[in-house]
């Protein structure tokens, strides 16, 4: 059985960004997670220590998302990283980050990275 925990549409305020106008008044971003777990125990026991508490996920990824950087690729690498180290049952997963109003000309919703393991 092929199984994944998922957190969509991650709302966070941060100041990533190369223009100093988008650090300092930061933009809006939706982060997206799926990883892939075995969640077979969990759905047998119904006990939350034997699953990955989405919780401890979203910690992650706003931890992250506080510490600015330049570009969209360092944090969702530094997401990808967090999530690995500290979830070592995950076995691959997705990292998505979405700038909602990138400074761009044109009629855009937004600008992604995505990185998968």
């Amino acid at each position: 059985m092929e199984s994944y925990i998922e957190l969509k549409e991650i709302k966070i305020h941060a100041y990533h960004g190369v223009d100093k106008q988008e650090r300092r008044v930061g933009n809006d971003y939706i982060v997206r997670i799926k990883v892939k777990f075995d969640i077979s125990k969990a759905a047998k026991s119904d006990s939350v220590s034997d699953t990955i508490n989405y919780a401890d996920i979203y910690d992650v990824v706003k931890c992250e998302m506080s510490t600015p950087s330049n570009l969209l690729e360092c944090v969702a690498y530094r997401i990808m990283n967090a999530i690995k180290a500290n979830f070592t049952s995950i076995e691959g997963g997705e990292v998505e980050i979405i700038k909602v109003k990138p400074p761009i000309s044109g009629n855009v919703t937004g600008a992604s990275v995505t990185v998968k393991w």
